[in-house]
């Protein structure tokens, strides 16, 4: 908000500094400019006294000439002065210009300009500077963890879609706050529950293991039984582990989409306009096929969110040749291919891409942590779509398959 005053005060100096040059301008032209009638009368005199006689018409600033004989010499309402000429005096009227008059309009102007000034800058102030002043400490606050950081509603239309933003982001923080921590005490009771399940088939392996080791079990059939006894109990605990190992990958994340229609176009167009000026600045041929427009039954924002995760892909692990979109149609279904070339990727790794936290061979150097095909994945088993992946020719294809409707 200082700044802002400063800044105000900066551009009122200079707005009266460049009124007080321009009037010392326009004075200085005002007095040549009212002189000019003397300069004119010198130039009547001395075409009198060469021709005997004159052209009024040239000389723009004189009104009348008199001679001493015509009537009396010094009596006249106009503005006059008296010249000689040929040995007789004349009088010479003449008009003075609006010099004045241009300067006090001028003036005029200014001050109307000044009071628009001033009053565009109160409205800045008003509407644009104290409400954003009122928001200034509000991100800071909610980066350091502080929910209930008081945010003013604003009327402004400036602001006011603002704040109404920024509520939903603190909402939103909340929310995922409060998932994450209800996440966090059903894991735990997993596990606890889990652990304490584990040792009763665990209890019964070590009793059976030891009465083996120690021969206590003298028929076949008991021993048989004992061995079967611990197989049961080891599937049991399998199973246990299998339900930790998938409570712990793939239940971290929640995911929520709104089921719509939108138009391809409008997808394409999204991501034309993001990722275009990037991949030029880069040197990156970035190729957008031809294709015929429809109507996705998709969350198109989550269709785009998709698509950006596998052009960020492309863009981490291709060469930086090309990245290429292309489209075609199957059984109802749009289908969007996104390809790259310089694909380093062994096929044989193609069936866990789509794992939670997942790494192929070809991301040593590349910073990641192998979730956006894992993303990609359920945010399309959620639209009721599919994706699915290829190499072919040292290029790795990725296509999604929406539904049309």
């Amino acid at each position: 908000m200082k700044a802002f005053k400063r800044l105000c005060i900066a551009v009122i100096i200079v707005f009266f500094l460049l009124a007080a040059v321009l009037n010392l301008f326009l004075m200085g032209a005002k007095d040549r400019n009212e002189g000019i009638y003397r300069v004119e009368a010198k130039q009547l005199a001395d075409e009198i006294a060469e021709t005997g006689n004159y052209e009024l018409k040239k000389y723009p600033h004189i009104t009348g000439v008199f001679k001493a004989d015509d009537c009396e010499l010094y009596t006249s309402n106009e503005h006059y002065l008296i010249i000689e000429a040929g040995g007789m005096l004349y009088r010479v009227e003449y008009i003075v210009g609006n010099g004045q008059h241009s300067i006090v309009a001028i003036n005029c102007v200014f001050g109307a300009l000044f009071l628009l000034m001033i009053g565009l800058l109160y409205y800045i102030w008003r509407h644009i500077i104290v409400p954003f002043g009122r928001l200034n400490d509000v991100p800071q606050e909610l980066a350091r963890g502080n929910l209930a950081v008081p945010i003013p509603e604003e009327k402004s239309r400036f602001f006011g879609k603002f704040t109404w933003g920024v509520n939903l982001l603190r909402e939103s923080i909340e929310d995922s706050r409060k998932k994450e921590i209800t996440m966090q005490r059903d894991k735990k009771l997993l596990l606890l529950s889990l652990s304490h399940d584990i040792k009763t088939p665990l209890s019964a392996i070590k009793l059976n293991a030891k009465a083996l080791a120690r021969g206590l079990y003298k028929d076949e059939e008991k021993r048989r039984a004992g061995a079967e006894s611990i197989n049961t109990r080891a599937d049991e605990i399998e199973r246990f582990v299998s339900e930790i190992t998938k409570a712990a990958s793939e239940d971290f994340m929640s995911f929520e989409v709104t089921q719509g229609e939108a138009f391809l176009s409008d997808i394409i167009t999204r991501i034309n306009a993001r990722y275009a000026p990037q991949l030029a600045m880069s040197e990156t041929e970035f190729a957008i096929q031809k294709y015929n427009d429809c109507i996705l039954s998709c969350d198109p924002d989550r269709l785009a969110e998709c698509l950006q995760n596998l052009i960020e892909n492309a863009i981490k692990y291709g060469d930086g040749r090309r990245i290429e979109i292309s489209f075609d149609k199957m059984d109802g279904c749009e289908l969007i291919t996104v390809s790259n070339t310089g694909c380093t990727l062994e096929a044989k790794e193609l069936p866990q891409i789509f794992e939670s936290f997942h790494r192929g061979n070809n991301a040593d150097r590349v910073q990641g942590n192998g979730l956006g095909l894992f993303i990609c994945h359920r945010l399309m088993g959620l639209m009721n779509g599919e994706v699915y992946a290829d190499i072919r020719d040292e290029c790795f294809y990725i296509t999604l398959v929406a539904k049309m409707v």
